[in-house]
């Protein structure tokens, strides 16, 4: 599937944080927030893409989010 490419900036501390918040999810599989620093990163992250998409404000909403969930999803 060859879908728009959508680029997000972040600054190298932003991604930093990122980064490991990610990876400790990755290994823990928990999504815990341990430092504050962590949740300004989420809310920045998805501020951005609240003003970088369209879709959230559409009205088949649920059906764009289920169809993405389908491409993103791992095939079996």
């Amino acid at each position: 599937m060859n879908e728009e490419r959508i680029t997000i900036e972040v600054s190298s501390s932003e991604a930093l944080v990122l980064f490991e918040f990610l990876s400790r999810f990755s290994e823990t599989g928990k999504l815990e927030v341990l430092d504050q620093a962590e949740e300004r990163v989420l809310w920045d992250v998805c501020a951005i893409l609240e003003s970088t998409l369209s879709q959230p404000f559409a009205e088949d909403y649920d059906a764009l989010i289920a169809s993405a969930r389908a491409n993103v999803r791992d095939k079996n």
